[in-house]
């Protein structure tokens, strides 16, 4: 039984070691991924195998102490560190950046379906909505006017109409999210607002793939699902800044990771090197007989 629980322990490790080695690799191919948040594999001792149990003294004898024999190791979890990125100036007035915390919200138009991001690698499309790589549609308010700032609940940001006339010639962003946009007669009108969402934990959101997250109800959000100004508003209840003309870039540290693999290789050939003495002891036992 020793020598079985030996292979098994082994094998534990080496799976464990594995998945380690998978979330390794897979931050350092995100080191260039815009908004990507590194993730780190933590273990716990699977259940033991119980030769004596415990017991307290009785006033006569002294306690008795358990022994156990551990079964191997399980992987805990895979936790993601949200912690802030570099901040890259692009020039292009569409990439936004959050420094601090928070999320942006963008919606797929085919199908209503809503995420939430870190990547602000955004766009304005053909019919003038702002947009992520893939057409998702970013969240905020909108409705500017010049006498009126961007009210109302939450919907595709999508520029304004220029006076009779007259043409857009730019527009910006600044760190509470407003877009003001700039006519070809002087003038200048904030049409929208984007918004912000913030998580009591953001590692419970779930990857979807493409810099995008859902679950949001474990994730918690702060101020409700629903985006209101009150709530979400860049730079207040404690949400990021937004950085126009700027994007995030990955929180992976290439040197940590690096320091990672190899104690995570070494553990590797330590848990092998466990099997190959089991199997050792083993075909010593099988040669008893002869």
């Amino acid at each position: 039984m020793a020598l079985i629980g030996t292979l098994t322990s082994g094998v534990s490790a080496l799976n464990a070691f594995s998945k380690d080695l998978e979330v390794i690799g897979n931050n350092i191919a995100n080191v260039n991924t815009t908004g990507y948040k590194s993730s780190t594999a933590s273990f716990s001792d699977s259940f033991s195998n119980t030769l004596r149990g415990s017991s307290p003294s009785n006033g006569v004898t002294s306690d008795t102490s358990a022994v156990q024999v551990g079964t191997g190791v399980n992987l805990a979890g895979i936790n993601q560190s949200f912690t802030q990125g570099d901040l890259t100036s692009t020039s292009v007035a569409s990439n936004l950046a959050i420094s601090g915390n928070g999320f942006f919200t963008v919606v797929n138009p085919s199908d209503g379906t809503k995420y939430v991001t870190r990547d602000g690698d955004f766009r304005i499309d053909d019919n003038g909505y702002l947009v992520n790589p893939d057409g998702y549609r970013v969240q905020g308010f909108t409705g500017g006017t010049a006498a009126a700032a961007p009210s109302g609940a939450a919907t595709d940001i999508k520029l304004g109409t220029p006076p009779a006339g007259y043409e857009l010639q730019s527009y910006s962003f600044d760190t509470s999210g407003d877009l003001t946009e700039f006519y070809s007669d002087g003038s200048s009108v904030t049409t929208n607002q984007v918004a912000l969402q913030q998580y009591k934990d953001p590692s419970a959101l779930v990857k979807e793939g493409e810099n995008l997250y859902t679950g949001f109800s474990a994730a918690g959000p702060v101020g409700g699902i629903t985006l209101t100004k009150a709530n979400n508003t860049a730079n207040t209840n404690g949400l990021g800044k937004i950085q126009g003309g700027s994007l995030e870039q990955s929180n992976v540290d290439l040197t940590d990771q690096f320091a990672r693999m190899i104690s995570t290789e070494r553990s590797f050939q330590a848990a092998s090197r466990v099997i190959t003495v089991s199997d050792e002891v083993l075909q010593e036992i099988v040669n008893l007989k002869h």
